[in-house]
């Protein structure tokens, strides 16, 4: 990990392409911002659970 800051970015979108960009910046030495419009993150993937159920919670 890279312990220097390189600066900031935005990630716009909390869903799984958001998230998995945010923790690759952060390890990158990125100060980061993720900015989701919904109350919670997790995007299309957390609603799976409702569409094919698994006896695993997404939430």
């Amino acid at each position: 990990m890279n312990e220097t800051l390189n600066g900031s970015v935005l990630v716009v979108g909390g869903g799984i392409a958001g998230m998995q960009s945010a923790l690759d910046l952060a390890d990158s030495g990125y100060y980061v911002y993720l900015l989701e419009k919904s109350p919670a993150i997790g995007g299309a993937m957390a609603k799976l659970d409702k569409t094919f159920p698994t006896n695993d919670c997404s939430m």
